[in-house]
């Protein structure tokens, strides 16, 4: 997402420091170096010293580090930890109450919830690694920041830092390049958002802040709540393709939810990519492109 929102910030006209130890290259950030207002230090979050230098004279504080996902969690497990609980209480001390901490959380949180829509007030139920470490993560930066955070739903889209381990980018890749998809527990809901609209939901943030400070928020769209069924009949009208629904066995990312939105659509923000508008994107630039392992977290 950082890649998507850097030239966002940069294009408003904001200075932007970036701090990050590159483990995916980096190579979507190049094109910023020219840009005076650019600057970027190379580190790791998990450094607390390294984390005071990166915060010094920023007003806002935009976190994104972590270890993202169920896969890259369930295989990396005590580095998901250090860095999504370690490296956000660095931050905390860093910045204590002195300034802006837009947090990007996740709608993971809510875990498997199947007898109602959740609400920002609607107990968590973390199931995996990956969400048990971003709710710590969220409550920390709540009770010792001045914080908004984001439980985004799941990301989707073509971005520099392309990730093909996100369900709807793995469907849609798997369904091009096989030809062919198995799906466990097809009636599973899940809620989806476009990369670009993630992006845009912190300069929302940064433009409504003393609206929202101290508040979390659930950023998505009720039209992007849906099946993994329904996802891939919607991706069939795009790709001929054969997808097997199957009987036996089970997902073991056991995510199961449905989202309320009203809460940040009430303060004017709305997502302005449809997921049938973000497969169309996808369709086109993984035809085009060649995408294999270097795209995924894992």
């Amino acid at each position: 997402m950082g890649t998507m929102l850097v030239p966002m910030l940069l294009e408003s006209g904001y200075e932007v420091r970036v701090l990050d130890q590159l483990t995916y290259t980096g190579v979507g950030l190049l094109a910023h170096f020219r840009n005076p207002r650019f600057e970027f230090l190379k580190g790791d979050v998990r450094d607390s010293r390294t984390v005071q230098d990166a915060v010094k004279d920023c007003d806002v504080v935009v976190h994104l580090a972590a270890i993202v996902g169920f896969p890259a969690c369930r295989k990396y497990s005590q580095l998901a930890e250090e860095v999504n609980v370690g490296g956000t209480k660095n931050i905390a001390t860093a910045v204590a109450r002195d300034r802006l901490v837009l947090f990007g959380s996740t709608g993971s949180n809510y875990g498997a919830v199947t007898d109602q829509i959740c609400t920002e007030e609607t107990p968590l139920n973390p199931v995996s690694l990956y969400a048990q470490t971003k709710a710590t993560a969220e409550q920390h930066l709540l009770e010792n920041c001045r914080t908004v955070a984001y439980r985004f739903a799941t990301g989707f889209g073509l971005s520099p830092r392309m990730r093909l381990d996100l369900l709807v980018n793995d469907f849609v890749f798997t369904a091009l390049k096989l030809r062919y998809l198995v799906v466990y527990e097809k009636h599973f809901m899940r809620s989806f958002i476009h990369v670009y609209d993630m992006a845009r939901a912190f300069l929302f943030a940064i433009d409504n802040s003393r609206r929202m400070i101290g508040q979390i928020y659930n950023v998505g769209a009720e039209t992007m709540n849906c099946s993994k069924q329904q996802m891939c009949e919607l991706i069939r009208t795009k790709l001929d393709y054969y997808v097997h629904y199957a009987d036996v066995g089970e997902d073991p990312d056991k995510r199961h939810y449905v989202v309320s939105y009203k809460k940040i659509s009430d303060l004017g923000y709305r997502t302005s990519i449809s997921l049938e508008e973000g497969i169309d994107e996808l369709v086109r630039g993984m035809e085009a492109l060649d995408m294999r392992s270097p795209y995924s977290n894992v």
